[in-house]
């Protein structure tokens, strides 16, 4: 089965201020905000939500064409992938441009200062898909360049395509159209629960609506599972346990990247949504959406001791 994920590519550059942001920041001042703050050091992730559904692909041994672009700095995160056996041929490289971005500094209280820098992201990615052979195919268009999301939602759909729409944080800057018809021939609309709501107020449709666009629709819910509602019913599934919660950044792109797992291995939606959450009590485990780490045979002993049977 050849997978595609569209999406972005980005370098999460986290910084942890020793001190709290009220204690420097004068709110009569706000007007004329001019403030530094002096932190511990940085640490470089890897990041982006097709490099992070990839990642957890890849462990869970696949190996998807990233759809996405980089820039004149992605040499590290380059040599990362290529190490994970990932393919670079859907990567379109923007030479006069840094990678995508984004720069969080999170004081002593958990509040946080971001910044995204765009960069190559700017930019389509441009893949040719000549030769896609719909019948053996799963993409997913999640956030990322708009014009790649209007694009590849389009060519899957003209080519009858399995596809996963997957909006999340481009939800401001898509229209009603855009939503409405990056929705039409989806076979799933993924998102969590507030982003739904968000898709509802921007197109002013219901989940009946919704659901006569795309059959099916999931909402993740953090510790509290996923809900998989489809035209025959809702479905509600547990969160899977993880030996500890760090760090629940990036589980949503792993939840993601078992669900396409399941398709893959033709499982039925809810059995692939299962998978979905088993990897992402991995990531939870982890601070960083590209750290956590599991063999075949640990997935499937943890899906097995959560939900029974062996997919």
């Amino acid at each position: 089965m050849q997978i595609y994920v569209s999406g972005s590519l980005a370098y999460d550059r986290i910084m942890d201020f020793p001190g709290k942001f009220e204690d420097h920041i004068l709110p009569e001042k706000i007007h004329i905000l001019n403030v530094c703050f002096m932190v511990n050091g940085l640490k470089e992730k890897f990041g982006g939500t097709a490099g992070n559904i990839a990642y957890s692909l890849a462990l869970l041994q696949e190996r998807p064409v990233i759809l996405a672009t980089s820039g004149k700095d992605f040499e590290n995160y380059g040599n990362w992938l290529s190490q994970l056996d990932l393919t670079m041929s859907g990567i379109r490289n923007i030479s006069d441009e840094f990678t995508a971005g984004a720069y969080i500094t999170t004081d002593e209280s958990d509040n946080q200062i971001t910044g995204f820098n765009p960069g190559a992201m700017k930019f389509p990615s441009l893949y040719d898909f000549n030769g896609l052979d719909p019948d053996n195919t799963i993409a997913i268009i999640s956030p990322g360049n708009i014009e790649d999301m209007r694009t590849y939602s389009n060519t899957f759909r003209q080519k009858n395509a399995f596809f996963i729409f997957d909006p999340g944080q481009s939800i401001p800057a898509l229209s009603k159209d855009d939503i409405t018809s990056m929705m039409m021939g989806a076979r799933v609309l993924i998102s969590n629960d507030y982003e739904l709501e968000m898709i509802r107020r921007s197109t002013g449709f219901s989940k009946s609506d919704i659901l006569e666009k795309t059959p099916t629709i999931i909402t993740t819910l953090g510790e509290e599972g996923s809900v998989i509602t489809t035209r025959e019913g809702e479905t509600k599934l547990p969160s899977a346990a993880a030996v500890r919660l760090h760090d629940p950044t990036g589980a949503g792109d792993a939840y993601r990247a078992g669900l396409i797992k399941g398709i893959a291995l033709k499982k039925d939606i809810v059995d692939a949504a299962r998978m979905g959450t088993i990897c992402a009590s991995f990531a939870v485990e982890h601070h960083g959406t590209q750290e956590h780490h599991f063999t075949i045979d640990e997935f499937w002993e943890r899906y097995q001791r959560d939900f029974g049977g062996h997919a």
